[in-house]
């Protein structure tokens, strides 16, 4: 079974998340720089054998774009483009750094820990792929 890859895009940074090979379990993967992430992805979809890239689309609570939804829709049209054999997927990503900041302080990570912004996007992405799930 090909597994289900998640994307929190961010600027600077993104967020990568994966499932296990029964697409049961979604799990951080890592953090690279936005800068980097078509070279990222193009190795690990092969090697990882992902068939969906699941990609936050970020809204306001009103429902509105926020300032880089257009990034992430154009992001959309590159990924399909690139990768025309898996599906690729937007799905709402509201409150899911706040819910991977809270996870990180229920799980006992210290303060400094916390403070990486890094480990916040990739538990985002994993948030993300989990409600990609179901």
């Amino acid at each position: 079974m090909n597994r289900i890859l998640a994307i929190d895009f961010g600027l600077k940074r993104t967020g990568i998340a994966i499932t296990d090979e029964a697409n049961i379990i979604a799990s951080p993967l890592t953090t690279v720089d936005s800068k980097d992430l078509m070279t990222f992805l193009k190795e690990t979809v092969v090697k990882s054998k992902v068939g969906t890239i699941v990609l936050g689309e970020p809204k306001r609570l009103n429902n509105e774009d926020s300032h880089i939804t257009e990034n992430v829709r154009m992001l959309k049209t590159v990924l399909e483009k690139e990768f025309p054999a898996q599906k690729i997927v937007l799905m709402d990503e509201r409150f899911t750094s706040k819910m991977a900041f809270q996870s990180m302080i229920d799980s006992g990570m210290k303060k400094k820990q916390r403070q990486e912004k890094g480990t916040v996007d990739m538990i985002s992405a994993a948030i993300i792929l989990q409600s990609y799930l179901g």
